[in-house]
């Protein structure tokens, strides 16, 4: 039942047969499942779809899902919608003093014998950019010291394609750079209004793209780094899913890489192929 509040903005109530089915949507196109509990998340997100199509019932909204190619864009566009973006630059700092001053030199001592020095690091879920670009940003202040001559590449990849585009463009609100130091909001950023822009100089070091971590094939090609950031990411999945994503994160670290998760994460029970590594308020885990 739908009740009109103003013209095309709805609350959708969907029936626990319709929530299955969008649920299974979902979960085949991303891996992303919800719990019965998470009904209400689907409702205000479909809300939303329904109101932009101009459509009456969550019926006639699960027949557009399923009408070939113009199904597979609204599903694109519902997925954009449902997959959660809130972050911010340094959101952990923890995390962060730990990167820069322990795991970051090490990784660094084990490569310098190598004559082509290259950085690589990936930031997956990365939503709107900030955590690929605040490791950018902690990268280019170590570039004249610890990483001198060595070419870095982070790669940040997200499934949402509104997040990707903002994520390209790197102009930020207020509440984004809330944490960003001092010193750093005025070496890296200029302020237009109430906008703050990202410089060249760091996007320079970041790319953006497409990729459904339950992919494997696309997953098979995300090789060779040094790093891997998945911070908040491996909440949204069964456990059936976590293992196989953290697997393909196993098997693209470097034989000394790190993973780094998010705070309420773990992998416990999930993958017992990486070893914990401690730090002052958290933990990482190495290959």
């Amino acid at each position: 039942m739908i009740q009109t509040i103003a013209e095309y903005e709805f609350i959708v109530k969907i029936s626990d047969d319709e929530f299955r089915r969008l649920r299974d949507f979902i979960y085949t196109a991303c891996g992303i499942f919800f719990k019965e509990e998470k009904k209400y998340i689907i409702e205000n997100r479909v809300s939303r779809r329904m109101a932009a199509l101009k459509l009456m019932t969550s019926g006639d909204y699960i027949e557009s899902l399923r009408k070939g190619s113009p199904g597979q864009e609204e599903l694109k566009r519902l997925l954009d919608e449902i997959t959660t973006n809130e972050t911010c630059f340094f959101r952990n700092a923890a995390q962060l003093k730990a990167f820069e001053s322990k795991f970051l030199p090490e990784v660094v001592k084990k490569k310098e014998k190598i004559s082509f020095r290259k950085l690589r690091i990936w930031s997956a879920g990365s939503s709107s950019g900030e955590e690929a670009y605040t490791i950018a940003m902690i990268l280019v202040e170590n570039c004249a010291t610890l990483l001198k001559d060595w070419n870095i590449e982070i790669v940040g990849t997200d499934i949402n394609e509104r997040m990707l585009a903002q994520a390209r463009e790197g102009v930020y609100s207020p509440y984004s750079v809330r944490k960003v130091p001092e010193r750093f909001l005025q070496k890296y950023f200029t302020k237009d209004a109430a906008r703050f822009i990202l410089k060249p100089e760091i996007k320079k070091y970041v790319t953006f793209s497409n990729l459904n971590l339950c992919d494997d094939a696309k997953m098979l090609f995300m090789r060779t780094f040094d790093f891997i950031v998945c911070a908040n990411v491996l909440i949204y999945f069964e456990k059936s899913d976590k293992s196989k994503i953290t697997q393909h994160y196993y098997n693209n670290l470097q034989p000394y890489g790190y993973l780094f998760v998010g705070q309420s994460e773990t992998l416990h029970g999930v993958n017992d192929k990486f070893k914990t590594v401690h730090f002052p308020g958290g933990f990482a885990y190495v290959k």
